[in-house]
C-alpha cells in the first residue's frame, strides 16, 4: 500500500469543506445529496485521491456527546451492517487528538430531526452519532480498496428536536439556503430562538474541527502512515 498521493475529505456542508481543504487534501460537499455525493467521491478516486476522510459534524445519539465532541470512528453503522474504519489511520488521529472519542457512527440518507427517533436510532446501532456521509464514505472505499476514516463534531445533542427552518437550510451544492430559511422564519418566528442555539452549538462544532485541521496537518493524519511504512521498509 502506497500513502503517497491527495487525501480526499467527504462533507456535507461547503463550511465544512472550507476547512478540511489544504495541501493534499481535496473536497467533496453536495448537501446531503446521497447519489451526487457518491459521484463526486468515485470521481475524484478516479483522478487519483489515495485515501478517504469523512469529514464534519454530527448529530448525537446519546446524551454524553454534548455540542463540540470530536469523534474518531472506530466503525459506520448502516442498517445492512458495520464497516470497520482504517485501524492505523484513525490510530494516527487519535494519537494527534487526544481528546476524541472513539465510537461507531450511524449513517442516514436523511436527516434526522426528532430526539426520540435519534434516541432509537442511537439504541438499535449502538452508535454515539449520525451524520449523512459516513456511510457513502464507507461502502465507496469498501468496494475500491482505499482506506477510509470518519472524524466528526457533534453540533446537534440528543435532546434537540430540529425546528423546520433547520430541516430546509441545506443547498445542492451543500451551501446555506438563506431564502429558505428566512422563509420558514417568517410563517414561524417561534423557532427563532432555538435556531440560535443550534447556531451557538455549530459555531462550538466548526471551532473543534478548525482546531483539529490545524493539529492534523497537511493530509489530515494521513501522512503519518508515510512514516509507518517506511519503518515497515
Amino acid at each position: 500500500m502506497s500513502a503517497r498521493g491527495p487525501v480526499l475529505a467527504v462533507c456535507g456542508l461547503a463550511f465544512e469543506a472550507a476547512v478540511a481543504a489544504g495541501p493534499q487534501v481535496v473536497t467533496v460537499s453536495r448537501g446531503g445529496r446521497s447519489a451526487a455525493l457518491a459521484a463526486a467521491i468515485e470521481q475524484e478516486i478516479d483522478r487519483g485521491v489515495v485515501a478517504l476522510i469523512s469529514f464534519g459534524v454530527a448529530g448525537a445519539l446519546v446524551p454524553e456527546m454534548r455540542p463540540g465532541t470530536l469523534i474518531v470512528a472506530d466503525a459506520i453503522v448502516t442498517a445492512s451492517g458495520r464497516v470497520e474504519t482504517h485501524a492505523r489511520w484513525a490510530g494516527a488521529l487519535r494519537r494527534r487528538l487526544p481528546q476524541a472519542l472513539g465510537h461507531a457512527i450511524a449513517g442516514v440518507d436523511r436527516l434526522v430531526t426528532d430526539a426520540a427517533e435519534k434516541r432509537a436510532l442511537g439504541q438499535e446501532t449502538g452508535a454515539a452519532a449520525v451524520d449523512m456521509e459516513s456511510h457513502i464514505v464507507a461502502r465507496i472505499a469498501h468496494e475500491r480498496g482505499l482506506p477510509f476514516v470518519a472524524l466528526r463534531a457533534v453540533a446537534d445533542p440528543l435532546r434537540r428536536s430540529m425546528p423546520p427552518a433547520a430541516q430546509v437550510a441545506m443547498r445542492e451544492d451543500g451551501g446555506v439556503d438563506l431564502p429558505a430559511v428566512l422563509g420558514s422564519i417568517a410563517r414561524s418566528p417561534l423557532q427563532l430562538p432555538e435556531l440560535l442555539r443550534i447556531g451557538l452549538d455549530s459555531r462550538r462544532a466548526l471551532s473543534a474541527l478548525r482546531e483539529s485541521r490545524r493539529l492534523l496537518g497537511d493530509r489530515l493524519g494521513y501522512a503519518d502512515l508515510d512514516e509507518l511504512l517506511v519503518d515497515v521498509i
